[in-house]
């Protein structure tokens, strides 16, 4: 079996179980790549005990690897994801981080699964994803990713609002006054979009979000539409530009700057055990069945 690793040091006491992980793996002989940078900061890490000098580096990812484990909370695996893209490899998430919808396995249960991991008794959900193109073209390597959770175009430098003329499948949908747009994946629908007023929708959905943020017109809502349909965006206000992120990834787009947005031809697998499904997740964060009354 060959394994993928990607993570990062965001909490003080993430190491013991980054260790823990690594020594596990390293006792059960499969041949473990671990991105290179992270690689690194392994080394460097005076709370890991040992070097692991066998586990390589990778800088890419091939279809030759079984799994790919993700150490971390959400915003690693939404960084982590462009390692995967259309290669099938799916993800294990391991919530080294707060919240941790995408991270559904807790640190503290990389002993007790482990096993049930490698020995692949888990099913996977697939994730739909989201590609950008722009006209004309812009060459900024942040549209060369994907979008996991969402697309989102909003203000910048300035407190003034922005008018967001919005075409669902080259039909005039409507102008949204507004500090920006989110386009979410269901994925997503408990992210950004959430925060800003829109639906929470299971991952099996074939749907986008379309949510506004801080809409002039208060008449304006979130809209559930189908996920096959290609969006076309284009921006103005008092500003000559305006910011555009994917997930985590910012850059700055030039006003009337043509948006193209559309979902992938491929998934993003997730690695899910039976007690870590997506309605006990969203039952668990949102604390839903806290009420006494329930």
């Amino acid at each position: 079996m060959k394994i993928g690793i990607y993570g990062q040091f965001y909490h003080a006491n993430a190491a013991q179980y980054i260790g823990q992980l690594l020594e596990l793996l390293n006792q059960k002989n499969v041949e473990v790549l671990i991105e290179e940078d992270f690689l690194e900061l392994i080394h460097s890490n005076k709370t890991i005990d040992k070097d692991y000098e066998r586990f390589s580096a990778f800088e890419e990812l091939d279809n030759s690897f079984d799994l790919f484990f993700c150490i971390g909370g959400d915003g690693t695996i939404l960084k982590s994801i462009n390692y995967i893209r259309n290669l099938n490899i799916p993800i294990v998430g391991i919530n080294t981080g707060r919240l941790g919808f995408l991270a559904t396995i807790q640190k503290e249960q990389i002993k007790s699964t482990l096993d049930e991991i490698l020995e692949k008794k888990f099913s996977l959900s697939p994730r739909s994803v989201l590609t950008l193109k722009t006209n004309p073209k812009n060459f900024d390597p942040v549209f060369s990713h994907i979008a996991l959770n969402e697309i989102a175009v909003s203000r910048k430098n300035t407190t003034s609002m922005i008018t967001v003329d919005t075409w669902l499948d080259d039909q005039y949908l409507t102008s949204y006054w507004a500090d920006g747009l989110i386009i979410s994946t269901p994925t997503g629908s408990t992210g950004y979009s959430l925060s800003c007023g829109g639906p929470v929708i299971t991952p099996d959905a074939d749907s986008l979000v379309i949510t506004p943020i801080a809409p002039h017109n208060l008449n304006a809502r979130p809209l559930v539409i189908k996920d096959h349909t290609t969006i076309k965006l284009k921006v103005s206000g008092r500003e000559s530009d305006h910011l555009v992120s994917m997930d985590s990834r910012i850059a700055t787009l030039e006003n009337d700057t043509e948006i193209i947005i559309q979902k992938a031809p491929y998934t993003i697998n997730f690695v899910e055990l039976q007690e870590d499904s997506f309605l006990n997740t969203l039952r668990k964060k949102l604390l839903w069945g806290e009420d006494k009354r329930n």
